[in-house]
């Protein structure tokens, strides 16, 4: 017995110093990621301590230790809120669309690339589609605002080709909200997420694609039984990290194109959050509604993730 503790000690000391060993040589990168994991310290994990407000009667006036507790008030409220289910109803809504619909379209666009041939235009197309990612949301709602006007050149183009008979206030209108949510960040990031998809198809061994030509395979085919299964990985990581924020809109962007009249339509939980926690200075309540949307994101992920791993055999960890 005394001999196999040993051993196993023995194994563990070899394994620290190859570690140790490893470390040190590679101690210059090591200090590289030294910057970025004191900045997520900082502004990721220190703030988590003000957690405890959302249990608490928190004025800015007086310190947080000197707050009374309240349990889960806060919780209760937010769920017995005339406005939940609305609010729950459009951030659902919305991601859902983008995860449906928005999700498939950078994988299509990425196999779409990948298939051109003349590098110039393959450089140029990617190029184009990448600048709009670049655009504040505080800039592009100032340009769809004025698109999606009655005399906006939407409502132009859409009258010229009879598709509309007279000017429409889309963003006046709140029906039309949740498509042009999908559309505009479909379009301002479909380039932008196709990137990781071309760095995974650029990975695929070109040899299948060289065996496949020999065969006599289609390029359909060639993407349907080569391209798409062996980024499979990356696609399920994605997938699952999408999943995950399915209560997490882009704030940017409802903040910029929701308005007064669309807001029965455009208030989500990130939006909702901030009108009562910046807005009405009510910080204990916004700190409960941004833990509860926290904890369905930690769920999402650990259900989308063993999903993923149950049926692709692929997953975060």
């Amino acid at each position: 017995m005394a001999k196999a503790e040993a051993q196993v000690e023995k194994i563990h000391k070899l394994k620290t110093g190859k570690l140790l060993r490893k470390f040190l040589g590679q101690k210059y990168l090591q200090l590289m990621v030294l910057p970025g994991l004191i900045w997520m310290f900082i502004f990721n994990y220190l703030p988590m301590g003000g957690i405890i407000i959302a249990f608490k009667k928190y004025r800015i006036t007086r310190p947080i230790s000197e707050a009374p507790w309240v349990g889960l008030r806060y919780f209760e409220e937010f769920l017995n809120d005339s406005n939940f289910t609305n609010i729950l109803a459009n951030t659902l809504g919305i991601s859902l669309l983008k995860l449906i619909i928005g999700f498939p379209l950078p994988i299509i666009f990425a196999l779409l690339i990948n298939e051109i041939r003349n590098i110039k235009f393959k450089r140029i197309s990617q190029t184009i589609s990448y600048l709009p990612h670049f655009l504040s949301w505080v800039v592009l709602g100032g340009i769809f605002t004025t698109w999606l006007s009655k005399n906006g050149v939407i409502n132009d183009f859409l009258i010229a080709i009879n598709v509309l008979k007279e000017p429409v206030s889309f963003l006046g209108d709140p029906k039309y909200f949740w498509g042009l949510a999908l559309i505009s960040d479909s379009w301002k990031e479909l380039g932008w997420s196709a990137i990781i998809y071309l760095a995974a198809i650029a990975s695929v061994d070109q040899g299948m694609y060289e065996a496949a030509t020999v065969d006599g395979v289609s390029k359909l085919q060639k993407m349907f039984y080569i391209t798409l299964p062996s980024i499979t990985g990356t696609i399920a990581i994605m997938l699952i990290l999408q999943i995950s924020s399915l209560l997490s809109t882009n704030f940017d962007q409802i903040m910029n194109l929701k308005n007064q009249i669309n807001i029965s339509r455009s208030q989500v939980i990130d939006t909702y959050v901030y009108q009562i926690g910046i807005g009405e200075g009510r910080y204990s309540y916004s700190a409960a509604v941004g833990l509860f949307k926290s904890i369905i994101a930690s769920f999402l992920v650990i259900l989308s993730n063993r999903t993923s791993k149950k049926l692709l055999g692929r997953s975060l960890y």
